[in-house]
């Protein structure tokens, strides 16, 4: 069993139990700006920064770290989007988390988790989150196109996760319009920032899309290379929360996207 099925088999069960408790969602009518639109218009690489304690692969990243105190650094320091990771288990974030980050960020922002059913999208909606994210490899084409739907005409963002070719073909044919590349294999953990720029080579950036990398970058050098693939932002989260300097390592990310002279 990977650690992705261990994953979905944990959100199945919270699924269930928020089903059978039905809970009614208190309306988040908070508007913020479009993650899409943000991206398209950055002439750099824009940097989408994550909340986040723990990770399966790397077991203890900042324990006990304060999401309020980080979105704040986060926003100060010209991120484009705050990411906060919701799922307990394996990442020790919360729901929580994500609405004390809405309460003092105005900027874009995703609520982190293994999306598989609509009432977690109602649930990330009502903490203010702006953006969800869809992970190809974690479902099936009728429930990617359901959700992706369905988080649409709620008026939120979707970044659609792949992690090659095959699941780009499975991303587009929702018409996602955010595709993220994890470079981690969320079977095996590994990391390889060379899954962006086979994914890129096949990226039909004609079509008005937007190319996000995620996972494996650490400085500019990482930056640099998955912008001149074509992305127009990255997901960093273990390097930020490590970071002395939240704003200086930020920064250091945000390089010339391709095509625009520096």
């Amino acid at each position: 069993m990977t650690i992705l099925d261990k994953i979905l088999m944990k959100k199945q069960q919270e699924v269930e139990e928020m089903l059978a408790a039905n809970v009614e969602f208190p309306k988040n009518e908070t508007v913020r700006p479009s993650l899409y639109d943000t991206l398209r218009k950055a002439e750099q690489l824009q940097v989408i920064s994550e909340m986040k304690r723990a990770s399966p692969s790397k077991g203890l990243i900042a324990e006990g770290a304060d999401p309020v105190k980080q979105a704040k650094a986060y926003y100060e320091a010209g991120a484009a989007c705050i990411s906060v990771l919701t799922d307990n288990p394996f990442f020790q974030g919360s729901f929580e988390d994500l609405a004390a980050v809405a309460e003092v960020v105005p900027i874009p922002l995703l609520c982190k988790d293994f999306m598989i059913h609509r009432v977690q999208i109602d649930k990330a909606k009502s903490a203010g989150a702006s953006v969800i994210l869809l992970i190809v490899a974690a479902l099936d084409d009728e429930t990617l196109a359901d959700l992706h739907s369905y988080a649409a005409s709620l008026g939120l963002d979707v970044l659609v996760e792949v992690h090659d070719v095959d699941e780009l073909e499975r991303a587009l044919s929702v018409d996602a319009k955010l595709i993220g590349v994890n470079n981690r294999d969320l079977r095996t953990f590994e990391v390889d920032l060379t899954q962006t720029e086979a994914v890129a080579a096949r990226f039909p950036f004609d079509e008005e899309r937007v190319l996000i990398s995620e996972s494996g970058i650490w400085g500019p050098e990482d930056a640099i290379r998955v912008a001149k693939a074509g992305a127009s932002a990255v997901l960093v989260g273990e390097s930020l929360m490590r970071s002395d300097s939240v704003e200086s390592a930020l920064r250091s990310l945000q390089v010339a996207k391709a095509g625009v002279a520096e």
